[in-house]
């Protein structure tokens, strides 16, 4: 039997990208109890997306972090009747290997991804970039650290939100479903922290209480502590498989859910 059998445990993803997450827990016979925390938006004003990639070819790297950011990107790529072929000559990075794999999907090889899935990690693989252009097409609240660093190694880097993160509008089944309890809540991003606790405010203590808190990677986990979360579990690989391979792993010294 999974360790995970029985379990209740709190998915807080997109709707449109926990699908797999979801599968993965059924499969350790684990019972997913839905709560998506944010939903993804598409910029309004897509004209410095357009600009760039009409220029896209003056660029010596484009970072790309997050699968959100490829297929954002490409919609709008493909709106102005281009396709992959735009990025010749154009090196490609990518954190993390869901966002390789979605490049990947869309004929780009990424040049970089690596070991560790967070952008301060992807400096060392780049080189000296030096008066480089480096385009960073993210979500509109992206942590600037990587932009940063970047530009204190002497490149110009270009960061463009291409996809806003907006709070989850909550479900009533959902949300009676989540009041019943949950044994281990998983947080996937900051953003699913932050608008967890947007969406229940002080009860969100009151429906974590006794449960394990499973964090995706280390910035998550430091979001869920700065709101007052004590983190049991921190994936090894920064991604939802892993975070799945972290609980199964885990073994069978979950907390007893706390109901009362």
């Amino acid at each position: 039997m999974s360790a995970l059998a029985g379990k209740r445990v709190l998915v807080t993803r997109p709707r449109a990208q926990a699908a797999d997450f979801i599968e993965k827990l059924a499969s350790l016979e684990a019972v997913p109890v839905v709560f998506p925390t944010i939903e993804i938006s598409a910029a309004d004003d897509t004209t410095l997306l357009d600009q760039a990639i009409e220029r896209l070819a003056t660029y010596d790297w484009v970072i790309f972090t997050s699968v959100n950011g490829v297929s954002t990107f490409w919609e709008r790529l493909s709106s102005l009747g281009k396709d992959s072929g735009a990025f010749s000559g154009v090196r490609v990075a990518a954190i993390g290997p869901a966002t390789g794999r979605a490049l990947s999907e869309r004929g780009i090889q990424p040049d970089y991804i690596p070991e560790e899935y967070v952008a301060e990690a992807i400096l060392a693989g780049l080189g000296s970039v030096r008066g480089q252009r480096i385009l960073l097409p993210r979500a509109d609240i992206a942590r600037k650290a990587l932009r940063e660093m970047l530009e204190t190694q002497g490149a110009l880097a270009e960061e463009i939100g291409l996809y806003r993160t907006l709070p989850a509008r909550p479900d009533p089944q959902a949300l009676a479903e989540l009041k019943m309890g949950v044994d281990i809540a998983t947080f996937t991003s900051s953003s699913t922290v932050r608008n967890f606790f947007e969406l229940l405010g002080d009860e969100a203590y009151t429906v974590l209480r006794g449960a394990l808190i499973a964090c995706i990677g280390p910035i998550t986990a430091g979001t869920a502590r700065e709101k007052g979360l004590a983190v049991d579990l921190i994936a090894e690989k920064y991604t939802a498989d892993g975070l799945v391979e972290a609980l199964a792993a885990y073994g069978q010294n979950y907390p007893a859910r706390n109901t009362s």
